[in-house]
């Protein structure tokens, strides 16, 4: 078949290079522009690379944009990893129309940051959903869905790297064969169901101690690689990552008070929480790195018995 893809970063350059790798045509590739002083995109860089057609544009809506996706030919557009709006007029062009990934189980968590949430919530489940672009935000039919599990100790970097990005490079060309061979079936998205949360940012990530350890440590979990679960001491930020929860089982076994740092070790550090401690492997400062509790504990001159969220 011949695509089209829209999309940006290393999920897109991975879903450009599987169609690739089998032997699809690509008749363009579109890429957001990257902002002054960011890191090169990926996707450009391996589109221009391998010789492709790669646009820029800085956005999908105009008429620069409408006859480069007609001038492609293509029999699908393949979404990946997209951030700038495309209206109905842009992904109806190829043949078979359009597709996209989210990495979530739609219609729960549109939006986002939508591997965030279902883990900071304490879900046991989450996955991928490829459907239909509309100009309502992930509110398309859908045509695919992947199921995974959400480990106890899983973070968002585990269940993202390890999982869904792998599964959705694999849904996307299941999902494009499916579209293509007209053997796909469309379903639409139950609104009764649907939940929309926005950005999973540094005020959504910030940590209280007097919350469930339950709650804390899936906190952590969601905010880990990025953008860092937190806390303050003498009102500078700490971060916190590599969580496990230790929920008490009877009264009086509760060590120290809330927020206090009962054990400091090479690698690890525990922390008192409502109903428990969270036991964390690395800690990173204002003016530090990821670091272990130790080093780390050395450096800001803490000791056991340091109350953090001051």
């Amino acid at each position: 078949m011949k695509i089209a893809i829209i999309g940006q970063q290393d999920f897109g350059k991975a879903v450009l290079e599987a169609f690739l790798a089998r032997g699809d045509a690509v008749g363009a590739v579109f890429c957001a522009p990257e902002k002054e002083g960011a890191k090169p995109d990926p996707l450009r860089v391996a589109a221009q690379e391998k010789g492709l057609n790669v646009l820029q544009l800085p956005n999908l809506k105009g008429p620069e944009a409408l006859k480069a996706m007609k001038d492609c030919n293509a029999d699908i557009g393949i979404m990946a990893y997209v951030l700038q709006f495309a209206p109905q007029e842009f992904v109806n062009i190829p043949r078979h129309g359009t597709i996209q990934y989210h990495p979530s189980l739609l219609p729960k968590y549109r939006g986002p940051s939508s591997i965030n949430w279902p883990i900071s919530l304490g879900e046991k489940k989450t996955g991928l959903t490829i459907f239909r672009p509309t100009d309502g935000l992930d509110e398309g039919p859908v045509v695919l869905q992947k199921e995974t599990e959400i480990a106890e100790n899983d973070t968002i970097g585990t269940v993202y790297f390890d999982r869904l990005f792998p599964m959705g490079v694999k849904a996307m060309l299941e999902a494009a064969d499916l579209v293509v061979a007209g053997k796909h079936k469309e379903v639409v998205q139950d609104e009764a169901k649907a939940t929309y949360e926005g950005w999973f940012r540094a005020n959504e990530s910030k940590l209280s101690f007097h919350h469930h350890v339950a709650r804390v440590h899936d906190l952590i979990r969601a905010a880990d690689p990025a953008p860092g679960a937190w806390t303050t001491l003498s009102g500078k930020k700490v971060q916190l990552f590599g969580s496990k929860k230790h929920p008490v089982r009877k009264f009086g076994d509760v060590k120290g008070k809330v927020g206090e740092i009962t054990e400091i070790t090479d690698t690890s550090m525990r922390i008192t929480c409502q109903g428990g401690q969270v036991e964390v492997a690395k800690v990173k400062g204002e003016e530090t790195k990821k670091i272990s509790p130790a080093e780390w504990a050395k450096g800001a001159g803490v000791a056991p018995g340091t109350i953090l969220g001051s």
